[in-house]
């Protein structure tokens, strides 16, 4: 039994590798080709059959996906864009699942109010991962970027509680709106200080206690874990706790990390991350042939209907919330920056739904407390693997041509010359101790005299940039043939390194550390920093 599993998780592995270069190739993004590809690979006859526990899936998968999406996410944007996040993490959220239940009571014979709030909580939060990684490689706006990562980090707070009050109503038969607003705040609100306890804790070891790269890189992996199993264990929120978390550490995290701990740990989660998104979005197609078996009362183009209808629900739902509540909010504050309409269209039309949803899903018990079959469940299940599968494929294929259609662009202008202050202020602050603590150096040394003249060049373009007096040095010819001839000196040494590596003449450590300085360097100039 074990070697089966172990064989089928290796196999997944393999398969979410195969599959992202293959996504590469065709230019589309991994999550929407590896739910088609795990939906196609879960009709094959003889595919064992995968089952996707909830609890694993909330306990494996969310916490750090979440805490690496917190971890990614700028606190100072994000802060700056709190009203527009809330009114989708919050209000998105429960307008949605309210929508969601008129439509599922009137659609569907014998559907109750309150499994219609169940599927709304099921299917209100877009996805962490699926708007990000479609969105990765496009040029858009950064404050569109800030709103869609800052609300998949909050609403699947907000949804898994509407699931958790709607799952009790169905269980118990009884709703009281003044105590679950009460129980909602003191959830979330008791989320947010587990979570930040445990950050504050977490970051007096890192910066008090003698850590190394590997055990800093190793509780970071632990950290959302702690978190979450803190917070559920009391039945708190174990989303916030790793929001807030990750939130905190990530602000602090200059304070408590070397450059070698930030430079392992990047390349560890990169690596982590990726495994984790592409194996989630593999079994979400898995499920569907496990899903479809207890459907037989329904015909299939009943449930193709009523999941259509959902579907187009959940979509224009998001539409008119995004651009009310844009108008809203500038109507409430006027300091609050209108958005161009484009981009209000590209947040509505970023709703793509993905783990959570199938997880929520799939945690409906099989029964009621009465031990009589819980109503309806088979069809929960697949209603919410169709909204995935209609928002992930349809609005994830068809977003970088309404992108393109609608000619949104990325703000350049301000960051450009941010980027160029910054330049000027580190350039301006090496001269300065330079010229305090190393004066005699710098008259008899040529060695300091070159390093000084060098960032006294780097000052001096950097103004005549802000002064708009130096264009040429700017020009799309010049920088990227630069960084070319920077890349080709790279690999000649790179060559020249192997040549005495078959010498045989010297130390693997000494040649590996070399290699390592090349390494870094490369990356330095792929990422167009010369």
């Amino acid at each position: 039994m074990i070697q089966e599993n172990l064989l089928l998780i290796v196999s997944l592995l393999a398969a979410v590798s195969m599959l992202a270069m293959l996504s590469e190739k065709l230019k589309i993004s991994y999550p929407i080709l590896l739910v088609i590809a795990g939906l196609v690979i879960g009709i094959i006859p003889g595919i064992p059959i995968v089952s996707l526990h909830p609890d694993i899936v909330f306990l494996l998968f969310l916490p750090p996906i979440l805490y690496a999406a917190a971890w990614n996410t700028s606190w100072r944007d994000f802060w700056a864009a709190r009203r527009s996040i809330s009114m989708l993490a919050f209000g998105l959220v429960f307008f949605t699942s309210t929508a969601v239940a008129v439509i599922a009571h009137l659609l569907i014979p014998d559907f109750p109010m309150a499994l219609g709030f169940l599927l709304g909580g099921i299917i209100s939060p877009p996805d962490a991962v699926a708007a990000t990684s479609v969105l990765q490689g496009i040029k858009v706006p950064k404050r569109v970027v800030t709103i869609l990562e800052g609300e998949s980090l909050i609403n699947d707070a907000s949804s898994l509680i509407v699931f958790r009050f709607a799952l009790a109503a169905v269980l118990t038969g009884r709703f009281t709106f003044m105590k679950a607003t009460t129980d909602f705040f003191m959830v979330a609100g008791l989320g947010i200080a587990i979570g930040l306890a445990i950050a504050n804790v977490l970051y007096a070891v890192h910066k008090f206690l003698p850590t190394t790269p590997s055990i800093d890189t190793a509780l970071t992996v632990i950290s959302p874990y702690l978190m979450y199993i803190a917070a559920e264990h009391y039945h708190f929120s174990g989303v916030m706790a790793v929001v807030s978390g990750g939130l905190f550490l990530s602000f602090r995290s200059h304070e408590i990390f070397s450059y070698n701990t930030r430079i392992q740990a990047y390349s560890v989660w990169e690596s982590l991350i990726f495994i984790l998104n592409g194996l989630v979005f593999i079994l979400i197609g898995l499920q569907l042939p496990q899903i479809i078996t207890g459907l037989e009362q329904y015909t299939w183009v009943e449930l193709i209907f009523y999941s259509l209808i959902i579907s187009i629900v959940t979509v224009i739902v998001r539409i008119v919330w995004v651009f009310s509540g844009s108008y809203l909010s500038c109507f409430l504050s006027n300091k609050e920056r209108r958005m161009k309409w484009e981009n209000d269209f590209l947040i509505a039309w970023s709703g793509m739904r993905g783990v959570v949803s199938l997880a929520s899903a799939l945690a409906v018990p099989l029964t009621l407390a009465n031990g009589s079959a819980f109503p309806h469940r088979d069809l929960l299940l697949f209603v919410t693997f169709v909204v995935i599968l209609f928002t992930l494929v349809f609005q994830g294929l068809s977003l970088s041509p309404i992108i393109r259609w609608l000619d949104i662009k990325e703000e350049e202008n301000e960051e450009a010359e941010h980027e160029v202050v910054i330049r000027l202020r580190l350039a301006e602050a090496v001269l300065n101790h330079l010229q305090t603590n190393y004066a005699d150096e710098l008259n008899r040394i040529d060695a300091y005299t070159r390093i000084k003249d060098r960032y006294e060049r780097m000052a001096e373009i950097a103004n005549r940039r802000l002064m708009r007096e130096e264009k040429e040095v700017v020009t799309p010819h010049f920088l990227p043939k630069y960084r070319r001839m920077l890349l080709e000196l790279v690999t000649i040494r790179r060559n020249e390194l192997y040549k005495l590596r078959n010498e045989k003449h010297y130390s693997d450590e000494l040649l590996r550390t070399k290699e390592h300085e090349l390494d870094l360097e490369e990356a330095r100039l792929n990422e167009g920093r010369v």
